[in-house]
């Protein structure tokens, strides 16, 4: 059972404000404070012995605990008036209460200004995701823009944080915006790299220059992250292998991929449109990565398919094994635990998407 103290302090908000508080926490002269705050003890100490001096009833050591007490709750604003009746007790409690009233404005003061400082942060994208088992998207382009769109269509849902150079969130509403370096690690630890699900680095450009600092942004994400998901968009297709040096998880040369489409709708007509219309989302069947029951064991290609169909009104393309898709399996093949499934389906239903969250 998930500790409910644990999942609130885990909430995206408190993690934010926890990185402002932290980094406002770092610029404060601590020094200054330090001095500041021994002040303020020694001033109401001075004031509790002497209120105990000038009232001669209490002067015992009880009496100068009370007075302590009332030196403070006076100080707060919450004082007893009528706990003092001599002149002098009567000035110490005056200068206590507006030595409080100083205190309070200067608290009030830091909490506005820790809300205003959070608000600018925040709207400039200088602030910290504090998501977990989130997408994160490195870099903008026309590529990024139309991935931000399917996603928001998708069914199933996650959270978007996107990395990107610019004064203002070209994304637009529902994703977070982090304003930074996509090579910098400080500005990927601002995304929660770290505890992401995967990462989608995109060219700035269509230049050999952008696919370079793409290849630098995957190795900073592995440096830091090595188990999140790295899925990269690359301009030319012989810079393949080195992203794959860099521990890519994923190359999508987008150039290649519709060529390759075009030329397989040129020989089949309508192959192109059946495409579009699985991998986009909106009305009409979509394309899943589902996890498959420990039932489903030992089912054969066949009854796997009949299952899926008979069950989910969902047709099997391909069976993924330790990272690997089967597109036709042979005869004799047998599901085993751990695998998962490539589906078409009109919507996922009672399936369960496949889990790739972070650890």
């Amino acid at each position: 059972m998930t500790n409910p103290l644990r999942s609130l302090f885990a909430a995206p908000l408190l993690r934010r404000i926890g990185f402002h508080a932290r980094r406002i926490g770092g610029q404060l002269d601590r020094h200054f404070f330090a001095s500041l705050m021994t002040a303020v003890i020694a001033f109401v100490l001075v004031a509790a012995a002497a209120v105990t001096v000038l009232e001669p009833e209490k002067l015992t050591l009880a009496g100068f605990g009370s007075s302590f007490y009332w030196a403070i709750t006076t100080v707060i604003g919450s004082g007893d008036a009528s706990y003092v009746s001599s002149p002098g007790g009567f000035v110490v409690g005056w200068l206590l209460a507006f030595f409080g009233v100083a205190i309070v404005a200067a608290m009030t003061g830091a909490v506005v200004g820790f809300v205003i400082d959070f608000l600018l942060k925040e709207g400039q994208g200088m602030g910290a995701a504090g998501y977990r088992d989130h997408i994160v998207v490195c870099g903008w382009n026309t590529t990024a823009r139309d991935l931000i769109e399917e996603l928001r269509g998708d069914e199933f849902t996650t959270k978007v944080v996107l990395l990107h150079d610019s004064e203002r969130n070209p994304a637009g509403e529902g994703v977070y915006f982090v304003r930074g370096d996509i090579t910098s690690t400080d500005d990927l630890e601002r995304c929660g790299i770290r505890e992401a699900a995967s990462a989608i680095v995109f060219p700035a450009d269509p230049s050999n220059e952008a696919d370079m600092r793409s290849i630098l942004a995957v190795m900073a994400i592995e440096s830091i992250a090595p188990s999140v998901r790295t899925v990269v968009e690359a301009n030319n297709p012989m810079h393949v292998d080195h992203f794959r040096r860099a521990d890519a998880d994923e190359i999508l040369v987008t150039s290649r991929l519709a060529s390759r489409l075009l030329a397989r709708s040129a020989l089949y007509p309508g192959l192109s449109e059946l495409v579009t219309d699985i991998v986009s989302g909106g009305e009409g069947s979509e394309l899943y990565r589902v996890a498959l029951p420990d039932t489903y064991v030992g089912l054969s290609i066949d009854e796997l398919s009949t299952k899926l169909r008979g069950d989910h009104r969902a047709t099997l393309l391909a069976v993924t094994r330790d990272g690997h898709s089967m597109t036709n399996p042979p005869t004799d093949f047998r599901l085993q635990a751990g695998d998962d499934a490539v589906v078409v389906a009109e919507s996922l239903g009672e399936l369960r998407p496949l889990e790739l969250q972070h650890d």
